[in-house]
């Protein structure tokens, strides 16, 4: 399989490197968590002369005498070269029972710097601050961005490209199978085994309809705004047997698994933010396209999940907007930036471009204001907000 740096996230991991810190690689299955630790290694074998990486794979047979705490431990500490920079990179860890008790006893020695990857059922967001004393850092992997995607596949026209890459997405195990059938039936494989292992089995959920009904439904109405009783009305009129406390309870289940991201509503003009009403989006679109095929296909609801994601890439904290009764797609904050953005698939009419950018002039701070849409045009201004093309921003760092 073809291999290419991925740069921004072997980045954080540089960054990281030397400090106290647990880090700790997580994302949905089949994002790449293994091959950015392993790409890691590989840098940090080339630049460090004094390093000892002490690597286990626990996927491999020759592991298996150290899926066992103590045994674990014990390995590690044999490695331990004294005057040399012990590196620990352990990848799925969870195959080993109580990992976390072996694991802070060696981040509490301050000896190794430690670096691992797991199952999303076992190594949650949520779970982390419960599993490890210590401080840690997450790195959040997601699937291929469109940048990665040319470069997997090389430059190609942009437009074209673009579009092909809405319908594949990123997950790039999916990338060397010849024809679209197998690709999509790779990706469907490992949407089953997301249902399956990190959200039936971890959770104990009851063998029904309920949860794949609701991901049909959510991958069916991205980008829109929703609540927990109104999904379950709706599963309801479609024979469905649940209500209101179950949805929210597997809407928050997927969204730990990395497959969903919960996006809160953010009042412009009071400063605040709003607790109902909000906006799930899909780690991927590939799994819409392997999932639904072009069905009800709605690409302006498409192109703002594929912002939404491009925007958590670039480590922005995002929100929805609401100004009056009116919505802005996206409050992204990052640091002491800000910034506005409206998605559209076609401005070219002359209602829906004033439709997109009315919002935008009826801000009255100084941020940055965007409009980005499938223009294929050069970027260009109106009246202080910047017109961008889709697929150009997202190639824009």
């Amino acid at each position: 399989m073809k291999l290419i740096e991925r740069t921004l996230l072997l980045d954080q991991l540089k960054e990281a490197k030397g400090t106290l810190d647990l880090k700790i690689i997580t994302g949905v299955r089949r994002s790449g968590k293994s091959k950015l630790l392993t790409a890691f290694m590989e840098w940090v074998r080339r630049t460090d002369e004094q390093s000892n990486i002490i690597f286990i794979d626990f996927r491999m047979l020759d592991t298996e005498p150290f899926k066992e705490y103590h045994a674990l431990h014990e390995y590690i500490e044999s490695r331990f070269i004294p005057d040399k920079n012990n590196y620990v990179c352990i990848d799925e860890v969870q195959l080993c029972p109580h990992f976390e008790w072996a694991i802070n006893s060696l981040h509490a020695s301050e000896k190794y710097d430690i670096y691992l990857t797991g199952s999303n059922a076992f190594l949650l967001s949520s779970d982390l601050a419960t599993l490890f004393t210590g401080r840690y850092i997450e790195i959040p992997v997601l699937p291929f961005s469109f940048a990665e995607y040319r470069t997997y596949y090389g430059e190609k026209e942009i437009q074209s490209q673009f579009d092909q890459y809405v319908l594949e997405g990123g997950l790039s195990g999916s990338y060397p199978y010849p024809s679209d059938t197998k690709r999509r039936q790779y990706i469907r494989d490992v949407y089953n085994t997301i249902l399956q292992r990190d959200l039936v089995e971890k959770y104990h959920l009851a063998d029904s309809e309920v949860l794949p009904r609701l991901m049909e439904y959510m991958m069916d109405n991205v980008s829109n705004t929703c609540s927990p009783n109104g999904i379950a009305e709706i599963l309801k009129t479609q024979g469905i047997a649940t209500n209101n406390h179950t949805i929210s309870d597997y809407l928050d289940y997927t969204c730990r698994a990395f497959m969903l991201y919960k996006i809160k509503r953010y009042d412009v003009r009071g400063k605040k933010y709003l607790q109902s009403l909000h906006k799930y989006y899909l780690v991927d679109s590939g799994f819409r396209y392997a999932l639904l095929g072009t069905r009800n296909m709605d690409y302006g609801r498409i192109y703002e999940n594929l912002v939404a994601l491009e925007l958590l890439r670039r480590g922005y904290d995002i929100y929805v907007g609401k100004l009056y009764q009116k919505e802005i797609d996206f409050v992204a904050m990052r640091g002491n930036e800000k910034i506005y953005i409206q998605v559209s698939d076609n401005i070219s009419s002359k209602e829906t471009f004033e439709r997109e950018y009315s919002p935008l002039l009826q801000i009255k701070d100084v941020y940055p204001k965007f409009i980005i849409a499938r223009t294929r045009v050069p970027k260009y201004d109106y009246q202080g907000i910047q017109i961008i093309d889709l697929a150009e921003w997202l190639l824009d760092r």
